[in-house]
């Protein structure tokens, strides 16, 4: 099984011919809500493909808090270890325009989520196959996490996004760290590729539509992308969360791993919403086989 660790939001979009510029106003053409948050996208797109997954985080006590609930209980994740708390849900207020997107989170519930709940939770966390973390929890809680799965030799991989949260102690406890290349550059800086190097088959750097990279212990491996025609970015790197944590606990080999993660994110950016367009294993190996889009 795989433990999920992280934030559930509800996602409030806004679809615009144009970004707004400071002091600007600008008319929308869409609004909705659709079920977000970095860790609930990648319990989703994992389950999808055909993992059993669990989900641990805090949700409010609100109209938003049941709605999500339901959606990761319909998409067939567990949600035993989900709390609700007083307050309200995280929320994302994203902003979409030609294919690309600006994001506020507003962790709400998230952040009520302890490291005393983790520690009550360590025995489910050390009989997982893989735990996934990301950082739009408190720290502590990621830190601790990690802690335990290191100790008790159960594989994280850490997705370190928003990167502003995120500290050099937690590298020595990843197993794997996946960074998109923006946050690559603000953890390791410009010179980012060097870090490949240090922290072979653990460091996967994703680079959007041209695929991902990491070094093989011998070499740099550039794992390309597939062509996609976006309609909606968010969520891609979630995805690709998902799909590299299915294909790891199954015991693929990491470069295989990674493709399959790459061809399940070209998939995601076709259609609308963070967790619209997470694709299903069959379509993911259509893609991989070479089937055009």
């Amino acid at each position: 099984m795989i433990t999920v660790v992280g934030s559930i939001n509800m996602d409030l979009v806004v679809k615009t011919d144009n970004f707004p510029k400071q002091g600007e106003t600008t008319l929308g053409n869409l609004y909705t809500t659709v079920p977000g948050g970095k860790g609930a996208n990648q319990a989703v797109a994992a389950a999808r493909l055909g993992s059993t997954v669990q989900m641990v985080g805090a949700v409010g006590r609100d109209a938003f808090g049941t709605e999500l609930l339901a959606g990761l209980k319909n998409e067939g994740v567990l949600i035993e270890q989900v709390k609700r708390t007083d307050g309200t849900s995280g929320i994302a207020n994203i902003l979409l325009s030609e294919g690309d997107n600006r994001i506020i989170v507003v962790p709400g519930a998230n952040h009520n989520v302890t490291t005393e709940e983790i520690d009550a939770l360590a025995d489910q966390l050390v009989a997982s196959k893989l735990v996934v973390m990301q950082l739009e929890m408190p720290i502590s809680v990621v830190q601790r996490t990690l802690e335990i799965c290191y100790q008790n030799g159960v594989p994280s991989i850490l997705n370190p996004a928003p990167a502003s949260g995120f500290t050099t102690e937690m590298l020595p406890f990843c197993t794997y760290l996946t960074p998109n290349e923006t946050e690559a550059e603000e953890i390791f800086g410009k010179s980012w590729e060097k870090a490949l190097e240090k922290y072979p088959n653990r460091l996967v750097v994703t680079l959007g539509q041209k695929g991902a990279q990491f070094h093989d212990g011998e070499k740099h491996v550039l794992v390309a992308g597939f062509p996609a025609k976006a309609v909606d970015t968010t969520g891609a790197g979630d995805t690709f969360n998902g799909a590299l944590a299915t294909a790891l606990v199954e015991g693929k080999e990491f470069e295989w791993a990674v493709r399959f993660a790459n061809a399940a994110a070209s998939l995601s950016v076709e259609k609308f919403g963070a967790q619209g367009g997470m694709p299903k294993r069959s379509t993911v190996l259509e893609r991989m086989a070479g089937d055009r889009i």
